[in-house]
């Protein structure tokens, strides 16, 4: 019998507005799926787009950046440089395949936890129903994701051996 599907999340979150979100969900016993797996950073403007590209390349099935609404940022606008940066790796997963609703920047305010659950939430859900990420089921785009973020294939000048990939 075959299990459901559920989805993997990488979640980059701003240590002062998300991540604090976040903590406040769970300390309010409020519950999120627990297949999001949360990276703190100290601002969204810091996620570089290479750590969206390595996720998905990792397995992930959907990327989720969270950071302090434009106005609130403790860096003064590296929300808004998160905004640039993740509007040109959206382009960039496009060209891969990958559909827009498995990478969602979003804005969470610190004191908002009901928020953050209900973006896990409905995140979880949107990616339930696309299945599993392409990168995953088609190894010739992970390559050529792949040369696209080192340059050339370092890591996978080699077919991936049979184990490998049914680990993903």
């Amino acid at each position: 019998m075959q299990q459901a599907f559920e989805p993997k999340i990488v979640a980059f979150l701003c240590n002062w507005c998300t991540y604090t979100a976040a903590d406040l969900a769970g300390s309010s016993r409020l519950s999120y799926p627990q297949n999001v797996k949360i990276i703190r950073v100290m601002c969204s403007g810091m996620v570089d787009p290479m750590y969206v590209l390595k996720a998905f390349m990792e397995g992930a099935d959907g990327v989720f950046i969270g950071g302090c609404w434009p106005g609130d940022c403790h860096y003064i606008n590296g929300n808004l440089k998160a905004r640039r940066r993740m509007a040109m790796v959206q382009e960039l997963l496009d060209r891969f395949g990958i559909e827009p609703d498995r990478f969602w920047l979003r804005w969470v305010a610190a004191s908002d936890g009901v928020m953050f659950q209900r973006y896990a939430r409905e995140m979880t859900e949107n990616l339930t129903r696309l299945g599993p990420s392409p990168i995953k089921k088609d190894w010739a785009r992970r390559r050529s994701l792949l040369a696209t973020i080192n340059g050339g294939l370092k890591d996978a000048d080699e077919a991936p051996q049979a184990d490998a990939v049914a680990a993903l």
